[in-house]
């Protein structure tokens, strides 16, 4: 590797030719703060937070985007710069809502960290006439509050070049210029599909969650109803990092153990459900390949990846998986199966999801959810909403034992906890699928070739004499490649795995939010899918038809995998919807 030498606040350092400042600056183990820099994905140099002084330069320059040179001389702490800094602050929070007691990112926030540490003391210096805007709440899954953006433009780069949407974007010009949709429409009007990547990237409080937890304690203090929570796998992966815990801890005991002393009277595993709908949806796919369905199938898991698909590709749906989610299943079978076991009108339960994903809110009001005639699912919370509930009672969540899940409905397999992870769904399927094509035990359950972050995944197993082509995509920008294979008819795949956020769950909306420095430096989505293949490693049972819970409620209640009754409770159809029409 060819590299440069340069000079950083007096101390010499070579760096990789090409390197910017910024990344220059890291390997010096100097960090220079930045707003609206994202690497690779918003490297625009728009907040000039981020500037530094070079010698021989005319002004001062943004480090995130100028490349060094062998020989260049920088300071990244002069009283130049740090005056800068604090100016540029000071004239952002000029026309800035500065409610910070009340917002949900205190002590989370970017802009407020940056503030303290450059030493801005008087946030009115330059107060003086400020723009003020409505509250958008018209999508089902999000606020927007333009009264705190920073004009950062992170949330449209995310939308526009990770997801492929770009619903949002910058309008008006100067002092006037906001961050929002065309022609005023709202968030809800547009073709959003709810994965919240928007939420995960902004600095402040401008974009958060529809926040549903008074609607869970008033539920749980409501006699008159039995409250049931499941949780998804992904949020034990995460939960832990909103109570100072290293990215990637496993926190499911203490997750456990605070669910039950909110007082939910059963805490359940979505990890049951996914088992449940690996069973499904192995199922479709080898009756598909068996009797000329619709190749390849794609799996249905994903709620902002199915409302894309009703936007952008609606001659497709008949590719889709006709299986519920995981969240969606588990509420059907809740309120029908264990419901009649124990006795329980299913008027009376509450189903409360934890979802590492913002467009489960929306997905629990989609039609067709009502096994019982009631809504599968009647709460959706985020990761960060839960946190937020532990918080609020006092619960010390670290000093908290670790606890399991109750039965039956918290048996799961290794195969249901990698759902969290992109591949993990694609992978679990193969271990059912391919035992029941070959009738022989795997001698190894791990299908490796799927498995990592990296945005589309492909792979051929010679299955029972005929190879399988498989594929996976995570982030919608990835999923468009593989769907324009499939529409030009290039494509010989026959089961896609698709997961609307990059890396899957684990890296989904609602997950708690990191800083960009980190986001920037630290492969978050590979850290928390490692704590989910550990889980899966450990456990006795590996596949999901070997859960013994799974196996009960087909001799019970469901008959057998695509049954009637199977169709009747854990299955859904979609609707073809237009570009920017909800």
């Amino acid at each position: 590797m060819e590299t440069v030498n340069v000079k950083i606040n007096g101390i010499s350092i070579d760096v990789p030719k090409g390197s910017t400042i910024l990344e220059a600056a890291r390997l010096a183990h100097i960090e220079i703060p930045t707003l609206c820099y994202l690497k690779e994905i918003n490297e625009i140099g728009a907040c000039r937070i981020c500037v530094v002084e070079v010698k021989g330069a005319r002004s001062l320059v943004a480090s995130c985007v100028y490349p060094v040179s062998d020989g260049m001389e920088i300071r990244t702490d002069s009283p130049k710069v740090l005056a800068s800094r604090r100016k540029t602050l000071e004239l952002i929070l000029s026309n800035h809502d500065r409610k910070c007691l009340s917002c949900v990112r205190s002590g989370n926030c970017e802009l407020q960290k940056l503030c303290r540490e450059l030493k801005v003391e008087d946030e009115t210096i330059y107060d003086g006439v400020r723009n003020n805007y409505e509250l958008d709440t018209s999508s089902a899954h999000m606020v927007r509050d333009n009264n705190k953006c920073i004009l950062c433009r992170r949330c449209v780069a995310v939308c526009d070049k990770v997801q492929g949407v770009g619903v949002i974007g910058a309008n008006e010009r100067g002092f006037d210029t906001n961050i929002s949709c065309a022609f005023d429409m709202g968030l809800g009007e547009t073709s959003c599909v709810s994965c919240g990547q928007c939420i995960a990237v902004c600095p402040t409080g401008a974009l958060y969650e529809k926040d549903s937890t008074d609607e869970v304690f008033a539920a749980l203090n409501d006699p008159e109803k039995y409250v049931i929570v499941q949780t998804s796998p992904a949020v034990r992966a995460a939960l832990g990092e909103a109570f100072g815990l290293p990215i990637g801890t496993n926190v499911q005991g203490k997750m456990v153990a605070a669910l039950r002393r909110l007082g939910f009277d059963k805490v359940f595993d979505t990890d049951f459900a996914a088992d449940l709908t690996i069973m499904e949806e192995a199922h479709e796919f080898l009756d598909r390949v068996q009797n000329g369905g619709v190749l390849p199938l794609i799996t249905s898991c994903s709620p902002g990846w199915i409302k894309y698909c009703e936007h952008y590709y609606p001659d497709l749906i008949d590719h889709l998986s006709s299986c519920k989610s995981p969240q969606q299943m588990f509420g059907a079978i809740t309120k029908t199966y264990y419901a009649q076991k124990m006795g329980l009108d299913p008027k009376n339960i509450v189903m409360v999801s934890v979802m590492p994903c913002t467009a489960k809110k929306f997905e629990i009001g989609r039609d067709h959810q009502n096994a019982a005639g009631v809504p599968d699912v009647d709460i959706a919370i985020t990761t960060r909403e839960l946190a937020r509930m532990i918080e609020r009672v006092g619960l010390n969540f670290l000093a908290l034992p670790d606890e399991e899940f109750d039965d039956p409905l918290g048996r799961s397999t290794g195969a249901a906890v990698i759902f969290g992870a992109t591949g993990g769904v694609m992978e679990a399927a193969l271990r059912t699928a391919v035992e029941a094509l070959t009738k022989e035990e795997l001698p190894n359950p791990d299908f490796t070739e799927v498995r990592g972050t990296q945005g589309i995944k492909k792979a051929t197993y010679h299955v029972a004499g005929m190879d399988i082509n498989v594929a996976v995509a995570s982030g919608l920008s990835n999923a468009k490649v593989l769907l324009d294979e499939i529409r030009s008819g290039k494509a010989n795949y026959h089961f896609i795995e698709i997961m609307g956020c990059p890396g899957g769950c684990v890296n989904g909306g609602g997950q708690p939010q990191q800083p960009g420095y980190v986001r920037n430096t630290v492969d978050i989505r590979a850290l928390r899918a490692k704590a989910l293949y550990d889980i899966d490693a450990s456990m006795p049972l590996r596949k999901s038809h070997e859960n013994p819970a799974i196996k009960q409620l087909y001799e019970e209640f469901l008959g057998a995998p695509g049954s009637h009754k199977a169709h009747e409770y854990l299955h859904t159809s979609y609707v073809k919807r237009t570009v920017n029409n909800y």
